[in-house]
């Protein structure tokens, strides 16, 4: 729960004043549940909720950065507008003795400088190195076949901010299971995203999806990503690695195609089908298939035969 102390330490973080509409709006706009973002932030749901009734006058900024970053929107677009404070009254101020010329010139030049200074470290922070991705994809893919992916994010600095994994499937391709969790875009699009909070060491993302039915044998299906990190403004750079899958009769374990799971192949598809437990990866196919003499695509039934 956010804790909001009569009087502020000097080592407290500074805080901001959020608009508590404008979040609930973007949250349902976004149809995020409170719990979701609770989780992202670090609080518990009723914060979220009071932040959201206005409760609070201000919050603490980092925790207004982390639900930024959940709402996928920039810090500005939370934050309160303030009236303009209403002008004192009083008697006339006296006139001011005008300081010498050479003062006047260093006053001047002095908030020019410093504003300089703001902004080479504000440009400064923004190149700060991003996490870099990249994506392993297997070879090939049959028709209805469930294939594995994986996504592996390298964060290059310790205590790094969060950020937003996006992927775009092939088109009638569908996610079967994720872990961490993900979130499908709306109804007719192949946008499959994370959000990921901040922390250090490196973030694996694993994911299975179903090859579409109707992919043509011998095509390339591609897949596209992108990480978007806020670092005082949203910042998105492009998940390397693997981008293509053959859509052929070929098992995804076959990664040579040669209708084989030979020794070599076996234990790379034993590692990677215990790391995604429960992703609906089939191992008793795959073991089978490498215990027989090969197998074969059968077209109709959309299935794998093995040779004995």
């Amino acid at each position: 729960m956010e804790n909001v102390p009569e009087k502020m330490e000097k080592s407290t973080p500074p805080s901001v004043a959020v608009d508590g509409t404008k979040i609930k709006n973007i949250r349902e706009s976004k149809k995020l549940t409170q719990l979701y973002v609770a989780n992202v932030v670090g609080v518990t749901t009723d914060t979220i909720s009071r932040w959201e009734n206005n409760r609070y006058p201000t919050i603490r900024r980092d925790n207004a950065e982390k639900l930024a970053s959940a709402l996928e929107v920039e810090l500005a677009e939370l934050l309160r507008r303030e009236e303009p404070a209403e002008a004192l009254t009083g008697p006339p101020p006296l006139p001011e003795k005008r300081p010498a010329k050479g003062l006047r010139l260093l006053l001047i030049l002095l908030p020019v400088a410093v504003l300089a200074a703001l902004a080479a470290l504000f440009m400064f922070r923004l190149a700060g190195a991003p996490p870099a991705a990249e994506r392993w994809l297997p070879r090939f893919g049959a028709p209805g076949e469930i294939i594995p992916v994986q996504i592996k994010v390298i964060r290059k600095e310790s205590g790094a901010r969060g950020f937003i994994v996006k992927e775009q499937l092939p088109p009638g391709w569908s996610l079967v299971s994720a872990a961490p969790p993900a979130v499908v875009g709306p109804g007719g699009t192949q946008e499959v995203k994370w959000l990921i909070p901040g922390g250090s060491g490196a973030v694996s993302i694993s994911y299975t999806v179903r090859v579409a039915l109707a992919a043509a044998l011998k095509s390339q299906a591609s897949f596209t990503g992108t990480i978007v990190v806020h670092t005082g403004g949203a910042r998105t750079e492009s998940i390397g690695g693997d981008r293509l899958v053959t859509v052929a009769g070929v098992h995804w374990a076959d990664q040579n195609g040669d209708g084989h799971i030979d020794d070599n192949e076996i234990m790379p598809a034993y590692y990677l089908t215990e790391e995604m437990k429960g992703l609906g990866l089939d191992w008793k196919e795959i073991e089978a298939i490498w215990s027989g003499k090969g197998y074969r695509w059968n077209r109709e039934t959309r299935e794998f035969v093995v040779i004995q």
